[in-house]
């Protein structure tokens, strides 16, 4: 036995001796810490892997078999109109309402189909940081000002961080990346998978649509409408399921029968959903050898690969950082006292922060009005607020999984740099 090629066995279980040896189990700190990880794990698993993770997983893997390369190359692709593609991708956020977990299955689709790494990236930062609902919500709670400089600087960054991302990272060229998936966009016309897609990402819009908090308006008019709004993409999604993609008469009927069996008889659109998520997963499991079916292979996919990591990365931000209102291992006086006032340490803290902590869609602006009442001031409070709704711990570890470790790190680093410069000047002014 050659023993130079056991010292790292030897040391993983040493090392993982020495951890469990001191684990400091009976500490109120650390078993706080630990709940505090389990809570975090269950209230996403109860309030967004259902509305948000699985109906952005579904739109992914449709991505992958409904979409030709050639299209994504041509909006998104490294020799594409630079314009064109950096402007539909920095003012994605518009359209989808989505947290840094919910828009990985969506970007791992179009990098997946050829997107050229710039593009991607804008697509990726954009998507979670350009929430119209959130941005809003942040000039009502926050201040004009604050609202609007994330809006601005929201858009800037995700442009900013494609350009750099391009200019190190230079693309593959096209042939090189060709994906071998079926795809089956280019036999039928491009307004019929439009519509299919329209479908899919209105259930995932209106699904998780927040509530605003003035109870007036057109935004709390769609909140108390929302079902119904989502009930109508669903019944699109099924008409687009019969008309073009072929599933059957009866496949149909238990996709919507099952649904509205379960909301009537249970009263709640969550278990109404779960029953639509299964039957129509029993239906495409059923398609074995056509388009359908490649849907859900292509879903599952994406999910063996997100979920488990995602679940991970969740539970380790409620470990170190706790939710809003308690405390992990962390202490919150700790982060409260070292984002106050304006000075570069502050900010790029405030950046850090928000880059490994978790912000569900809309929970950052109440969680920093709280850190603003405790002394946190302007300027890395617009830092946390560039870069937390774009990343968190969990979103790191899956980007690293799909485009690598040299990619995630350049990309975390631009947008803790930027969010921290940007708000140390912000600071100096307001």
């Amino acid at each position: 036995m050659n023993w130079k090629d056991e010292l790292k066995p030897f040391f993983y279980i040493f090392g993982a001796f020495l951890t469990i040896y001191f684990l400091p189990v009976g500490y109120q700190r650390f078993n706080n810490a630990i709940f505090e990880g389990l809570y975090l794990v269950k209230w996403y698993a109860r309030e967004h892997f259902l509305l948000c993770l699985i109906p952005a997983l579904f739109i992914a893997g449709a991505i992958a078999v409904f979409v030709s390369q050639d299209s994504v190359l041509k909006y998104f692709g490294s020799g594409a109109n630079k314009i064109l593609s950096y402007s539909v991708a920095s003012v994605s956020g518009t359209v989808l309402a989505v947290c840094s977990c919910t828009i990985l299955p969506l970007f791992a689709g179009i990098y997946k189909k050829g997107a050229g790494i710039g593009p991607a990236a804008t697509f990726l930062y954009s998507g979670p940081a350009i929430n119209v609902l959130a941005i809003v919500l942040t000039a009502r709670v926050l201040g004009f000002e604050m609202g609007a400089a994330r809006a601005v600087f929201s858009i800037i960054f995700g442009i900013i961080i494609g350009l750099i991302m391009s200019f190190i990272f230079k693309d593959k060229k096209e042939d090189e990346k060709k994906d071998n998936t079926a795809v089956y966009y280019n036999t039928r016309p491009l307004y019929q998978t439009a519509v299919y897609f329209a479908s899919l990402v209105g259930i995932l819009v209106f699904t998780n649509w927040g509530r605003p908090i003035e109870e007036d308006g057109l935004w709390y008019f769609v909140f108390l409408n929302k079902w119904k709004i989502t009930l109508f993409f669903f019944l699109l999604m099924c008409y687009s399921l019969y008309k073009w993609l072929k599933a059957s008469a009866v496949e149909i009927f238990f996709i919507i029968f099952v649904p509205l069996l379960f909301w009537f008889t249970f009263g709640s659109y969550e278990v109404a959903m779960t029953a639509g998520i299964l039957v129509l997963s029993v239906v495409l499991l059923k398609e074995k050898d056509n388009e359908l079916g490649s849907w859900l292979e292509q879903t599952w996919s994406l999910a063996k690969m997100i979920i488990p990591l995602l679940f991970y990365g969740v539970f380790a931000a409620g470990f170190f950082l706790g939710r809003p209102g308690y405390e992990g291992i962390i202490p919150s006086d700790w982060v409260k006292f070292a984002v106050g006032g304006n000075s570069i340490f502050a900010n790029f803290f405030a950046s850090i922060v928000g880059a490994f902590m978790y912000f569900a869609t809309l929970t950052e602006v109440p969680i920093l009005q709280g850190l603003m009442g405790s002394g946190m001031g302007k300027g890395p409070a617009l830092a946390l607020l560039l870069s937390g709704p774009a990343l968190s711990l969990q979103s790191m570890l899956i980007l690293n999984k799909i485009m690598g470790s040299r990619k995630t790190v350049v990309y975390v680093s631009l947008v803790v740099i930027m969010s921290s410069v940007v708000g140390w000047f912000y600071g100096m002014f307001f």
